[in-house]
């Protein structure tokens, strides 16, 4: 618990609380009420003003950090051993001859890259980098959908590239996660890009949702797909066990690596 300190002006309060999301990616009203010795109501007004601002999302009892997409070449670099990890477990997921949708994202290039050779496999991608990543392997067939290329994805998108995706039918689908949580399951930023996540969702039999430990506690604007609608989730070996558990209660297979 920490120190209750006097905080009096909305400025300072709101500095304070962007410093917490930064550094722990959530807060909790009640919690900082009793920390900043002001009001809840003064809280709750404090996190309307910020997520007006476009810092934070608020849920209840608190709020989530509203999270900032890096372009795809610095994701690559980041926790890419992590990455790996939760790439090996996810490839171990995907059986003999299965046609597996794998969207744009540094977490599925890691997937692509890991999937095992002479296994016919057929992957059906909007990313140029996945596509690159079993292009000329023995034992795999590349789709790759067309479209416009948005920079910071690092696939297509528009409606194009979602009415190639959806004459498609597939086992697998690996969307790239930008923010998931246990109770409404999946989220995105990119209106356009929520629309071929949904259709890729749609057109396989089970999704597969591989997460780095921030798109737990990330939030994003545009809801994607319930949790129910994954048939297991990925994640690093030191999450949280209360935040498994509810994926668990909700019917999700965890895998930890």
């Amino acid at each position: 618990m920490n120190t209750p300190v006097d905080v009096a002006l909305p400025g300072e309060r709101q500095r304070l609380i962007v410093d917490r999301l930064n550094r722990e990616g959530r807060v909790i009203a009640a919690d900082l009420a009793v920390e900043l010795r002001v009001s809840e109501d003064s809280i709750r007004r404090d996190l309307r003003e910020l997520s007006a601002q476009g810092l934070c999302k608020r849920v209840y009892g608190g709020a989530l950090l509203m999270g900032q997409v890096a372009p795809l070449s610095v994701r690559h670099t980041e926790n890419a051993e992590l990455k790996r990890s939760l790439a090996q477990i996810a490839a171990g997921l995907v059986g003999n001859g299965q046609i597996i949708f794998i969207d744009a994202g540094s977490t599925n290039t890691a997937i692509a890259s890991a999937l095992p050779e002479h296994r016919d496999l057929t992957v059906v991608t909007n990313a140029p980098d996945v596509a690159a990543a079993v292009l000329g392997r023995p034992g795999f067939e590349v789709l790759l959908l067309g479209g416009r290329i948005h920079p910071k994805i690092g696939g297509a998108i528009g409606s194009l590239t979602v009415r190639q995706a959806q004459g498609i039918r597939a086992d697998l689908c690996f969307p790239g996660i930008c923010s998931i949580d246990p109770v409404h399951g999946l989220w995105t930023y990119d209106t356009e890009e929520v629309v071929l996540k949904q259709a890729m969702i749609e057109a396989s039999g089970e999704t597969i949702a591989v997460a780095t430990p921030d798109k737990l506690i990330a939030a994003a604007t545009h809801f994607t797909a319930p949790v129910g609608a994954i048939a297991h989730l990925v994640v690093a070996g030191g999450t949280d066990a209360v935040t498994v558990e509810a994926y668990r209660a909700a019917g999700v297979s965890v895998h930890l690596a």
